[in-house]
């Protein structure tokens, strides 16, 4: 989750999320949130990590691999997290909002995924990250 984190504060003028991807105990892909850079309402930090991922292995099913990503997934990366047969994520905050794998919905049910999802890594951590860049979103 550590290294999730870091990536997190890499992400300039963009909500800091950061993902990375692990397969046998080693670092395949790091990302985080990149929708204002990349002008592209996609560039989620688990979208991005799960396409580098794929690159990688040169495959798109990535059932031997862990994910860590520093906010509970979306809808959108949650169906990419699925679909992609991630077989675990950890997640640190829970978002409340729009949390797909139990805050708001939880999407395994409707895909029947046997994906293990295990919420609340660094959660105090990885909340505070986001609650600081909101904070200075609200000042401006």
């Amino acid at each position: 989750m550590q290294q999730a984190i870091l990536q997190a504060k890499k992400a300039k003028n963009e909500i800091p999320v950061g993902a990375v991807i692990m397969k046998d105990g080693e670092i395949i892909s790091c990302a985080y949130n990149q929708k204002e850079q990349l002008n592209s309402v996609i560039a989620h930090a688990e979208i991005i990590a799960i396409k580098k991922a794929a690159e990688k292995l040169g495959r798109w099913r990535l059932n031997d691999c862990i994910m860590y990503v520093t906010l509970e997934p979306c809808p959108m990366c949650a169906w990419a997290i699925i679909d992609s047969r991630i077989k675990a994520v950890y997640f640190g905050a829970y978002d409340m909002n729009y949390g797909a794998f139990g805050s708001v919905i939880d999407l395994r049910k409707i895909a029947n995924s046997k994906l293990k999802v295990y919420g609340g890594i660094n959660e105090d951590e990885c909340r505070k990250i986001l609650d600081d860049y909101f904070s200075k979103i609200r000042e401006k």
